[in-house]
């Protein structure tokens, strides 16, 4: 369970984020909106989280998959560059996550 938890917490920070770039600063109600509310949702869901699972693992796999995540995002729909070395870094990341998440199992 506190892995479909952690999930769905970086589904919400995914979404916040991503209504982020649509707020254009903060000035347009509804991405603005959109973004308190994922926010929210996303910091709930991790707290509730971190009940049953260790800090340092939920928060690397949650901060690392949104990261990730919110790169691909901006590479698939946003017209960021998919360079080499920004494919690279997502890969890393996603390496560290694993790696995290192997050392917290023992």
């Amino acid at each position: 369970m506190p892995y479909v938890l952690l999930a769905a917490a970086i589904a919400a920070e995914v979404a916040g984020t991503t209504a982020m770039k649509f707020s254009d600063g903060f000035t347009k109600l509804w991405p603005s909106l959109g973004t308190v509310v994922g926010y929210l949702v996303a910091f709930t869901l991790l707290a509730q989280t971190l009940k049953s699972m260790s800090v340092g693992t939920a928060y690397a796999i949650w901060a690392g998959v949104g990261t990730a995540a919110i790169a691909a995002i901006g590479m698939a729909f946003l017209g960021e560059a998919a360079t080499a070395a920004k494919l690279a870094g997502i890969a890393l990341i996603i390496a560290g996550v694993v790696l995290v998440n192997l050392s917290g199992a023992h």
